[in-house]
């Protein structure tokens, strides 16, 4: 069974351009310094070529990985996501009822993902808990920090501007 991995727009935009450099450019720029490195003489003492061949092994597992995830991408338009109940791609303003302060996150993908730019990834525990929920919701997240607790206030597409 093919395990499916959601993904915005933007997202599998980015991965692409991400796997077009690295087939396109750094591959072949780690072969021309192996190559380089080789006409320095013996492998076995050249620090320069072990490096530029770890970093080839690096370059071709991460292209590995890419054409896997995009494989396996289920991509999903975020400004037409509904906005009734919390779902992939949408923007959930919430009350943290320990602090409260509020929060805005957008549920996005694993991949794509990143607390500090205001995303989380939908198979996160708070992701988890808040999919299904509606505005005025209590949810209740185990997170690794602890228990956390928040009221979803708003729910809303992503600004596409």
């Amino acid at each position: 069974m093919v395990v499916r991995i959601p993904m915005s727009v933007k997202g599998n935009l980015k991965l692409k351009e991400e796997l077009h450099r690295l087939e396109r450019v750094d591959r072949i720029e780690v072969v021309r310094a192996i190559e380089v490195a080789r006409g320095h003489g013996d492998l076995s003492e050249n620090a320069e070529y072990h490096a530029a061949k770890e970093r080839q092994g690096h370059i071709e597992g991460r292209i590995l990985e890419l054409k896997d995830k995009l494989s396996r991408a289920e991509v999903i338009d975020c400004t037409k996501v509904p906005t009734k109940r919390v779902v992939f791609g949408t923007v959930v303003r919430l009350m943290d009822l320990d602090s409260n302060e509020e929060v805005t996150y957008q549920l996005l993908g694993p991949e794509e993902s990143d607390v500090k730019q205001g995303s989380i990834s939908v198979l996160s525990p708070l992701g988890k808990s808040l999919i299904g929920k509606e505005v005025g919701d209590d949810v209740t997240a185990k997170t690794p920090g602890g228990t956390r607790e928040f009221e979803v206030i708003d729910i809303t597409a992503p600004d596409i501007s």
